[in-house]
């Protein structure tokens, strides 16, 4: 069931392709030193045509929000799009001139935002699946070595800085593709690359269930990502490492 939701979240980006043209330029054409001039919100208005009005994305469809997401997972996330450790071409054709100094002060404009959610949208999954998923977010799997959710995502699973980013407030088909993405190596990350080793042992109904709970679940209000691991995390994580 991956590969159709990754074949769903790309006609999706494709019916989007049409909006990113209009709106690149600004983003596109941007002065390749990045920093110290214009109006980051005009900048990068190619970002919100997709991902929402300041970042801030519905919780329906497919693009994640962008407000309020740690600037060094909005950063390397970035950086591999341009580099090829994300597969996504529209988003590499608009990021593929732009310096790593113009992709921090764009991840720090959007990190800086601090926006409502929306109330998450009512899971029709049946209970035994939303628990099972719960299970999954809570407890994790030892026997198949699957750590929690919460061991890496935070208590709160909203996030920690400066690498780690929220698994609250977003649509079930994109956490769900992007899971896929990391089974089927779609998605890559710099070594140690925690996140692929996680991927590969997730079944596919390990990554229905654990979507479609973690899509219904409300965002608590002032969510803020946390600013560390008080029990360190299970496994070693280019996430937590030093963005130069």
């Amino acid at each position: 069931m991956t590969k159709p939701l990754l074949r769903a979240a790309r006609r999706v980006l494709g019916t989007a392709f049409g909006l990113l043209l209009a709106a690149g330029p600004a983003l596109a054409q941007a002065p390749a030193a990045g920093p110290g001039g214009g109006d980051m919100a005009r900048r990068v208005a190619a970002c919100t045509t997709c991902h929402g009005r300041e970042g801030l994305a519905t919780n329906s469809g497919y693009f994640p929000r962008l407000a309020g997401k740690p600037a060094g997972y909005l950063y390397e996330q970035l950086r591999s799009f341009r580099d090829g450790r994300r597969q996504q071409a529209d988003m590499s054709h608009l990021l593929a001139q732009l310096s790593d100094a113009y992709l921090r002060e764009m991840a720090e404009y959007f990190a800086g935002l601090s926006l409502p959610y929306p109330p998450p949208m009512p899971s029709d999954l049946p209970p035994a699946q939303l628990a099972r998923g719960r299970a999954l977010v809570w407890d994790g799997d030892a026997d198949r070595g699957i750590p929690a959710c919460v061991r890496c995502h935070g208590a709160a699973l909203t996030g920690v800085a400066p690498g780690i980013p929220s698994l609250l407030g977003l649509p079930r088909l994109y956490i769900a593709s992007q899971l896929g993405a990391w089974l089927t190596g779609e998605r890559r990350a710099r070594a140690p690359d925690c996140m692929a080793d996680v991927g590969r042992r997730l079944a596919p109904e390990d990554i229905r269930a654990v979507a479609g709970w973690l899509a219904a679940q409300p965002v608590p209000e002032g969510a803020r990502p946390a600013t560390s691991l008080p029990g360190g995390l299970p496994v070693a994580c280019s996430a937590m490492e030093a963005h130069p």
